[in-house]
């Protein structure tokens, strides 16, 4: 019997470093610092709450099926405020939304390929994007990428076969955190169109984006739609992880397809959290600004507080939004050394293997710090934790 595609995957990688904690106990004068995941922990800021509860109890469409592609207000409210923060473009047409940044990649992935396809992911990689393409039944192509951390638009196109279908783009990038310059994702773009193919461009985090301003003119295109499928969430400008609310904007035609597969899967996307994204499009712009900021505040700690840990052997590769991916200077591999963690220092943080190809080496010394829920002050006592620890023998 054919080995079903759930099993050709691994395990999800936040799900499989929770069962790393199982049994293991913190001490208040040292609780655990949990930098596995990016997602902020904290609910939503009161105000949308409210508008979350009023819709709730007076709203009859919040508790009744809608449109597969979303409700007419937040594709509105979307594509006005890509439109104005790109100086682009963007028609409400274009706009799909999905339960989550997740869904809308699955989907995007079943609308582009047919079994066996390939698609070209920079490594490391977002390990969710490499499991859908494991369950879909498509070939992840790795890309390692180089200095700085960004992929190479030459050694992209040597990987092209007549199997490509797209290439994937995430900036500021998941796991490594760095923002892709406006000439790189420009090339990519310029490539994908050369060679009739799709570019996936993941922006979740483009809320903090260090840079102000656009951070590419892609949607300033003439026929951006044909060959740009944007990629959004709402979870992390508004605090919405549990209401499942993401985007897709793409061309209507390339829509009508990734229209059947989210029919098939949740029908719509959840009202409320849709109502809640749209309010927070409209009145939450400066509080999104505080967040930013918060998050930048955090960027900075990172980077100028690394050097306890430099003078110790780390490297620091990569950084931006919610992550720092960082290079660790012991012969042990990361895997191991992540689990000594949690019982050593009380720090659990991603190994960089979960974020590459079983057969590339650089994962076994890598780690994705997420920083999303540890402050200033966290990630001092992060650096202070790891500056003091001496892992124990090969």
């Amino acid at each position: 019997m054919a080995t079903p595609r759930t099993q050709r995957t691994f395990s999800s990688p936040i799900v499989e470093s929770r069962r790393w904690l199982e049994g293991v106990t913190f001490s208040a004068e040292r609780p655990l610092l949990n930098l596995s995941q990016a997602a902020p922990a904290d609910i939503p800021p009161e105000a949308l709450r409210q508008v979350m509860a009023e819709a709730a109890l007076h709203d009859t469409s919040a508790h009744l099926y809608g449109a597969v592609l979303g409700r007419d207000a937040l594709r509105v409210a979307l594509a006005t405020q890509i439109s104005n923060r790109y100086d682009g473009s963007v028609l409400p047409a274009h706009v799909g939304i999905t339960s989550g940044a997740n869904q809308a990649f699955a989907a995007t992935i079943a609308s582009l390929c047919d079994e066996g396809d390939e698609v070209i992911l920079p490594t490391p990689w977002y390990f969710n994007h490499k499991m859908a393409l494991d369950l879909a039944g498509v070939s992840a192509v790795p890309l390692p990428v180089g200095a700085g951390m960004l992929p190479d638009v030459v050694d992209a196109e040597q990987r092209i076969t007549s199997k490509t279908r797209a290439m994937v783009l995430i900036t500021p990038n998941n796991p490594c955190g760095v923002e892709y310059p406006e000439g790189l994702v420009e090339t990519f773009f310029d490539l994908a169109k050369r060679h009739n193919l799709a570019l996936i461009l993941d922006e979740t985090y483009r809320d903090f984006d260090l840079r102000e301003g656009a951070p590419h003119k892609l949607f300033q295109k003439t026929e951006w739609d044909q060959n740009l499928i944007h990629l959004y969430s709402f979870s992390k400008a508004y605090r919405l992880t549990g209401h499942r609310v993401g985007a897709i904007v793409t061309g209507a035609l390339k829509l009508f397809e990734i229209e059947k597969f989210l029919d098939t899967h949740t029908i719509c996307p959840s009202q409320i959290g849709q109502i809640a994204a749209t309010w927070g499009i409209e009145n939450l712009s400066d509080w999104l600004a505080g967040e930013r900021a918060e998050i930048l505040s955090r960027r900075a700690a990172i980077e100028n507080g690394f050097s306890v840990l430099a003078e110790r052997g780390w490297k620091l590769l990569g950084s931006g939004a919610y992550f720092a991916y960082v290079e660790h200077p012991f012969p042990q591999t990361a895997d191991d050394l992540a689990k000594q963690l949690i019982h050593d220092c009380g720090v659990l943080m991603l190994p960089g293997t979960m974020f590459t190809p079983s057969d590339d080496p650089s994962g076994a010394r890598q780690f994705r710090i997420a920083f999303a829920n540890v402050d200033a002050s966290g990630i001092a006592e992060l650096f202070d934790r790891l500056a003091a620890w001496t892992p124990e023998g090969p």
